[in-house]
């Protein structure tokens, strides 16, 4: 578990939805609201994210600051039985506020991804519902973009040495695929979308699960390329990553 910093504010609140508590930081958050963490809010200056995760992201213009506001939904079987509810287990265990701190203490390491901005919990009986606020990264394309364009090279290497940078820090990323990478308008990388992410041992089992399923999202994401060239591109990130693991990223 990451430890909470010094910086952060805690401010519980009670509101229709439940007993809660927001996680932010007065650096970049003068005050936060639950009613922040509801895209409707937000008005006009809210726009749903088309692509990639579950549907439960929008993009934000808060007062010229771009931030991505996500809700936490389920996927796969658990869905049908809630979208958005998860069994509370204590306030440490709320994933909002363990990917706020994950987020934080990469960020402190000098690894690139969004800096958060707030997190939020409602809980009643024994569920919880949960949100964030990260800031946008700037002109921002996915590798599933990137990867998809024909005529155009992808940024295999970089994404290659970008992941063993995480590696060797420690993060275990849960769900390393296309969408989740991203390279900013000056070609710099991020990883984004941390949810259940936790820093551990470096130890090839995981890193190399972290490398597979970014392999399939890719395949799944191919469009009209043939699996044959996916694997080939995939070939020259896992050398550039290899080479910088040994390295020391």
């Amino acid at each position: 578990m990451v430890a909470a910093s010094a910086q952060d504010v805690l401010a519980r609140f009670h509101d229709p939805r439940g007993d809660g508590a927001i996680l932010f930081d007065p650096t970049r958050q003068r005050q936060a609201t639950p009613e922040q963490f509801d895209p409707e809010h937000w008005g006009e200056h809210a726009q749903r994210v088309g692509s990639g995760g579950r549907g439960g992201a929008w993009f934000v213009d808060a007062d010229g600051r771009g931030l991505v506001l996500r809700r936490y939904l389920r996927g796969g079987f658990a869905a049908r039985l809630s979208r958005d509810a998860y069994a509370w287990r204590g306030e440490s265990h709320v994933r909002s506020f363990a990917e706020y701190r994950l987020l934080r203490e990469l960020r402190q390491r000098g690894l690139a991804v969004p800096a958060p901005h707030a997190a939020c919990y409602w809980r009643r009986g024994r569920t919880y519902r949960a949100a964030i606020l990260v800031e946008r990264i700037a002109g921002a394309r996915s590798l599933a973009e990137l990867a998809a364009q024909k005529g155009s090279a992808a940024p295999w290497a970089q994404t290659g040495r970008l992941i063993a940078a995480f590696h060797h820090a420690g993060l275990d990323h849960a769900d390393l695929n296309a969408h989740n990478v991203l390279f900013d308008g000056g070609g710099a990388g991020w990883l984004i979308d941390l949810d259940r992410g936790r820093l551990r041992r470096p130890a090839r089992g995981w890193r190399e699960r972290n490398l597979a399923r970014l392999l399939r999202s890719l395949r799944k994401l191919r469009g009209e390329r043939a699996v044959a060239d996916v694997d080939a591109d995939f070939a020259k990130l896992k050398i550039a990553y290899e080479q910088a693991w040994e390295q020391g990223a």
